[in-house]
């Protein structure tokens, strides 16, 4: 008899109520690079990029701080023999992104990203929203993005919405990232993609699905949530980073401004009951957690 078919992690996180928060990987930098191809487990790998071209791109990506590549695609393009390709900075308060087009594949060879973002490339003025649907990567990641990315474009501009590879956290399946800012968001179903986009295409967060900003470590985006949760801020920009700094091992005092405060939280690195955290996974493990509490005067 055939084993019984692991459970779909994203369907285990669900019934968990596994807390979103404090689950963004942590990204500053992101390249984003055309391949309508197959998309294996290990994307780059796995693709038929040539060589000098895929050896390139992994050595650009190297120079970025809290990089990270992904492959974008859309049914549309399918036939396209150019390739587009993105570099975004979410940094901070310097959320912006660049594009480039290539003639081809061996192209990619002579992107540049450092210079893209000096502003060498054409200024992306419309947001970028990735559907993360990398089947071969977990299969939940195809199971609820394809829904979620088809819901995506009904709403919104054709050349915002990309399908893209792997973007972190598969159990937290249909994964939705809104670049230039790296919003991540998760557990979506084409309903709440709606709400999600609607909130974000006024300038604000969805609370409900919110995993957490990029470009803050996972310490940082506890905080950041238990003080958008206490003044009910829930504008894009609406709340600030100030500083960090950490005060026992699994333990830190974070700082962010909202309102026209400063607020500081302490954040402590509690993780859950023992799970699978993927598809494929065999073992359990403690997912991470972070608990976040307001410090009063």
């Amino acid at each position: 008899m055939a084993p019984s078919p692991s459970p779909f992690c994203a369907d285990t996180s669900r019934q968990a109520g596994e807390p979103l928060g404090a689950t963004a990987s942590r990204v500053d930098h992101w390249l984003l690079v055309e391949y309508p191809g197959r998309w294996a487990s290990d994307a780059v790998a796995g693709s038929l990029i040539p060589g000098e071209a895929r050896e390139h791109l992994r050595d650009v990506l190297a120079r970025l701080p809290h990089g990270r590549l992904l492959f974008i695609r859309r049914p549309d393009r399918r036939a396209a023999e150019e390739r587009r390709i993105y570099v975004v900075r979410s940094g901070g308060e310097r959320a912006e992104a660049y594009r480039r087009t290539v003639a081809d594949e061996a192209g990619l060879a002579s992107v540049d990203p450092e210079a893209m973002l000096a502003g060498d490339a054409e200024r992306v003025e419309h947001p970028l929203l990735l559907v993360c649907v990398h089947g071969r990567r977990d299969r939940c990641c195809a199971r609820y993005g394809a829904a979620v990315f088809t819901r995506a474009c009904e709403g919104a501009a054709a050349e915002s919405v990309w399908q893209c590879t792997h973007v972190g956290g598969d159990r937290f399946a249909g994964n939705l990232v809104c670049l230039p800012e790296g919003l991540y968001f998760g557990h979506l179903d084409p309903d709440a993609a709606d709400r999600v986009l609607a909130e974000y295409a006024a300038g604000r967060i969805d609370p409900g699905h919110y995993r957490g900003r990029s470009c803050h470590s996972f310490p940082q985006q506890a905080a950041e949530r238990a003080v958008r949760e206490a003044t009910g801020v829930w504008e894009i920009n609406g709340v600030r980073f100030v500083s960090w700094r950490r005060v026992a091992a699994q333990e830190w005092l974070v700082r962010f401004a909202a309102g026209g405060e400063d607020h500081d939280v302490r954040v402590t690195r509690a993780d859950g009951e023992p799970m699978l955290l993927t598809c494929d996974a065999t073992v359990p493990h403690r997912p991470r957690h972070y608990a976040a509490a307001p410090v009063s005067g």
